[in-house]
């Protein structure tokens, strides 16, 4: 059959992923691209700069594999806003990323008019700037693109898709989800939802299973042309399925730029959860789709807070000291870090917290910073896996963790203690990438069934928690103090 190729197209960057018919992953390319800080709060990307790393990192896999493709599956940073002109396949402004918080006075406004209620029935999701809707109200009255008949609005995915193909209009139904334009109930675009932030229909793109065909490259892509581009998912759903999570109750963090807890809850959408966003897993089948739901805890900052470490106060040079130098002290002498650099998501949904470290004292050196902001990343997982079992009445058993932080022991040992349930990092940790993999894989034959992925997960190592609840949870009852300081604190717009 060949390999296949995930795209996992990012927040930092882009990698493309080969993985064989075993499931074993045969190597990958990867391009950073620049992040744009226009004002505080802001977040942009380039769009073709993200097209043109897909292009190097594709380039350099190809000539490093020579066997044929069988398909290729995308991956990508969900509810980041990209727009562009179907004439001429251009971008009309900068990508707003998932992270960007220009519309949070919108968002409140939107509240107050009693709108809540609608949103999070049909969609799932709650009045926040991380979702697309509200973003791309925002270029059409505020950023200077008009709405007009030629006018397409995508996700990154539906980007890329466009660009692969030469010009096919696609997404699938995990990445509509978080647009907070969808109804995930009759799996549609909503024309109410799209009148109230005054989005024309006619820029949304065509909504397919997450496993199907998408349609086939082009001649000038560097698979060449006629390769079938057949699943796509939003970063999380795709590490959710990735990480074999195909039963109700299975679950799964991913530490990535944000980290995000994903629980399987079945084919039937389920009630709201306070604090909690319900959101479409994937779409499976062509002939008879079956869609599966998650709840989800959405985290914005854990591994960029130690991209900002690195960038923003320099006291690490590289990210690979973090686990070292975390480790190096035995804690953090009392220093608690609320990463909130971009708001906080689960269970608050405070668009106006601001990050906070707080117990500084003249004995606090790096290390105790550096390990501080790696135990935020525990802390605020056990905050969402808590609202997750006491919300919806399921305990999570375990939890599958993968993404670049997941490398750490003492990270994980330490969310083990904190959470009260075994932590197993998987063998593979590119399960984001694997998941679109397989989704692609699933539709062109390359694997039967779910079951027959199921037998290719492996387990690296499992993180059991101590016996004794006392310690981490006097180390949680700081860290909610510190969370109760950081909230709603930016009053300006």
């Amino acid at each position: 059959m060949g390999i296949v190729i995930a795209i996992d197209a990012g927040t930092t960057g882009v990698r493309s992923f080969a993985v064989d018919e075993s499931g074993q992953p045969l190597g990958f390319s990867y391009r950073e691209f620049e992040q744009h800080f226009p004002r505080p709060g802001w977040v942009e990307h380039d769009a073709d700069e993200i097209w043109d790393a897909v292009i190097a990192t594709l380039s350099e896999l190809v000539e490093s594999n020579d066997q044929p493709v069988a398909a290729i599956g995308i991956t990508d940073q969900r509810e980041t806003v990209v727009v562009w002109d179907k004439r001429t396949g251009r971008p009309l402004h900068h990508a707003i990323v998932w992270q960007d918080r220009r519309t949070a006075s919108r968002c409140e406004a939107l509240t107050a008019e009693g709108r809540l209620d609608m949103v999070r029935s049909r969609t799932g999701l709650v009045l926040d700037p991380y979702f697309s809707g509200t973003k791309l109200e925002w270029v059409l009255t505020e950023g200077g693109v008009e709405a007009d008949s030629n006018l397409a609005f995508g996700t990154v995915d539906s980007w890329l898709v466009w660009n692969l193909t030469g010009g096919a209009h696609l997404t699938d139904t995990s990445n509509a989800s978080r647009t907070m334009l969808f109804d995930i109930h009759k799996l549609a675009w909503d024309p109410e939802l799209c009148e109230m932030l005054g989005v024309p229909m006619s820029c949304l793109p065509e909504v397919r299973p997450s496993s199907g065909r998408f349609g086939v490259t082009t001649a000038d892509i560097p698979t060449g042309a006629g390769i079938p581009v057949s699943g796509i998912a939003g970063d999380q759903q795709a590490a959710l399925f990735g990480q074999a999570c195909f039963s109700p109750g299975q679950a799964k963090n991913t530490y990535g730029t944000g980290s995000f807890v994903l629980m399987n809850v079945g084919e039937t959408c389920p009630p709201a959860v306070d604090g909690l966003l319900t959101t479409v897993a994937w779409t499976i089948g062509a002939d008879a789709p079956q869609t599966s739901y998650a709840y989800e805890g959405a985290i914005f900052v854990t591994g960029a807070a130690i991209q900002w470490l690195r960038d923003g106060l320099g006291i690490i040079d590289h990210a690979s000291e973090t686990g070292p130098l975390a480790e190096s002290v035995p804690d953090t002498g009392g220093v608690v870090f609320v990463p909130a650099l971009a708001g906080l998501g689960s269970p608050h949904w405070d668009a106006r917290a601001r990050g906070l470290l707080i117990g500084l004292t003249r004995g606090t050196g790096r290390a105790e910073i550096v390990r501080a902001t790696v135990e935020s990343m525990a802390y605020q997982s056990r905050d969402v896996v808590d609202s997750m079992s006491s919300g919806s009445g399921t305990a999570v058993a375990d939890l599958r963790v993968d993404g670049g932080a997941s490398v750490m022991n003492m990270m994980l040992q330490f969310q083990a203690d904190q959470i009260g349930v075994p932590v197993i990092r998987s063998t593979v940790q590119e399960t984001t990438a694997m998941g679109s993999a397989y989704l692609a894989g699933l539709a062109e034959g390359v694997w039967a069934s779910t079951a027959e992925l199921s037998n290719l997960w492996k387990a690296d190592r499992t993180f059991i928690p101590s016996a004794d609840r006392g310690p981490a949870d006097a180390l949680h009852a700081d860290w909610s103090r510190a969370v109760e300081r950081s909230l709603n604190w930016h009053l300006g717009d």
